[in-house]
């Protein structure tokens, strides 16, 4: 068969190459893809914005399976339109999409379900915010209710960074605001937990845990993500029980009553408090770097995986994963995530030699005339496979110190919760 994949990034990446493998993938093409994608597949440079002229040409060139990486589409509803046209599709409805299209929307199914949540208040101006927050302790948790890219989440310690967060919010730096969520700051461990989902079956994806900040020791200004483990050191047989009984089913309930079933990769951002799990929020796709983290360790076929959740049969296979902890770390440009420099070239990477269970995946990359060159703020990433975390992360300096590319930086203590 024929695959098309949406996105550009590490996860589209790391998802074009683990199909790649699949003896029942023919061609691949990537919209837009990388320098990584275009190794593998076809790249397609195309505006994702105008659904009919993607519809066009997956219908031209038989494309019989779609998946959407990223969640801008999702939220925007390319599900729907490419349905409408019987074209098949990995990922979630609109009206699905809305538990990481709306932070807001999300809440109201965790208070009407009784979901473990943080506690929460919504507000729909600078001046409501600020006074509810007079009479507040602090740290606090200030979130922007619509997509962000992974940075619309403020943790607050006093008044004056409060005021910030209001006032960048409500003033657009994330779109237009018409209401803001204050909530209560757990005290405990983050941990990434994913299922994947054909409307009526679930089956777990595994754990990860991500690094948000852009500064070693967990400080700095938070990013898409500066690297992730997998497995959670977190998880066990009674935590996982409690997640999907207590988080996810009652969730995947609560769109039913909507009318809308959930198909496509689900990702829970948890909170753990003494073996028990709260809800920080949802997105509706596998994370970035988290998906280049896990996919690795994936030994049965994606597309058969992906394939199945299409006909509503997942029920049929059994994913099996290889025992090893997977490290990824990720190479920035410099600046990010502020300002950087563009169109850098990336020498060294054409004489990168990987090792077993060693890999590259691409992300803000372009190529022009064999060389490769960053166009993003997150550029690369390095995942190493091993029995333990340390050394994963020594191969993962193995093959960063043989690129020595001198207009990048990345955080060097990613793991350093499972590395002694």
């Amino acid at each position: 068969m024929n695959v098309g994949i949406i996105g550009s990034g590490g996860r589209e990446h790391a998802i074009c190459k683990s199909l790649k493998q699949s003896k029942k993938v023919n061609k691949i093409y990537c919209f837009p893809g990388n320098a990584g994608t275009a190794d593998i597949a076809t790249n397609i440079i195309i505006d994702l914005d105008n659904f009919e002229n993607v519809k066009n040409f997956i219908l031209e060139n038989k494309i019989d399976l779609i998946i959407v990486g990223p969640e801008k589409p999702l939220v925007n509803g390319i599900v729907d339109y490419f349905e409408k046209y019987k074209i098949k599709v990995f990922g979630p409805n609109m009206k699905a999409s809305q538990l990481e299209g709306s932070k807001i929307f999300t809440k109201k199914i965790c208070k009407k379900f009784n979901i473990p949540t943080a506690k929460f208040g919504i507000f729909k101006s600078k001046t409501d915010s600020k006074k509810f927050l007079k009479n507040s302790s602090y740290p606090t948790v200030i979130k922007a209710d619509n997509l962000a890219s992974g940075k619309g989440v403020y943790i607050c310690n006093d008044k004056n960074e409060s005021d910030i967060a209001i006032d960048e919010i409500f003033n657009g730096k994330f779109g237009k605001a018409e209401n803001l969520l204050i909530e209560e700051f757990l005290k405990g461990e983050e941990m990434s937990f994913f299922i994947i989902s054909d409307g009526k079956n679930i089956k777990s994806f595994q754990t990860a845990q991500d690094h948000k900040r852009v500064l070693e020791g967990d400080k700095g200004k938070n990013t898409g993500g500066m690297g992730a483990y997998s497995p959670s050191r977190l998880i066990n047989d009674d935590l996982e029980k409690k997640i999907l009984n207590k988080i996810i089913n009652p969730t995947l309930r609560g769109l039913s009553e909507l009318g809308t079933k959930y198909k496509g990769f689900l990702y829970a951002g948890l909170m753990i408090i003494d073996n028990e799990p709260f809800l920080i929020e949802y997105n509706v796709r596998m994370g970035d770097p988290e998906c280049q983290t896990i996919l690795p360790k994936l030994k049965t076929d994606l597309a058969e995986i992906f394939l199945a959740c299409s006909d509503e049969k997942l029920n049929e296979i059994k994913i099996n994963w290889i025992n090893k902890k997977s490290l990824c770390v990720v190479l920035c440009s410099k600046g990010y995530p502020d300002s950087f420099q563009k169109n850098i070239e990336i020498k060294n990477i054409n004489n990168l030699k990987l090792d077993n269970n060693e890999y590259l995946y691409h992300a803000g990359t372009t190529k022009k005339n064999d060389k490769v060159y960053a166009i993003g703020g997150r550029v690369l990433n390095f995942v190493s496979l091993s029995d333990n975390f340390l050394n994963a992360k020594k191969k993962n300096n193995k093959n960063l110190n043989k690129l020595n590319w001198s207009n990048g930086f990345y955080r060097k203590d990613i793991g350093y919760k499972v590395i002694d």
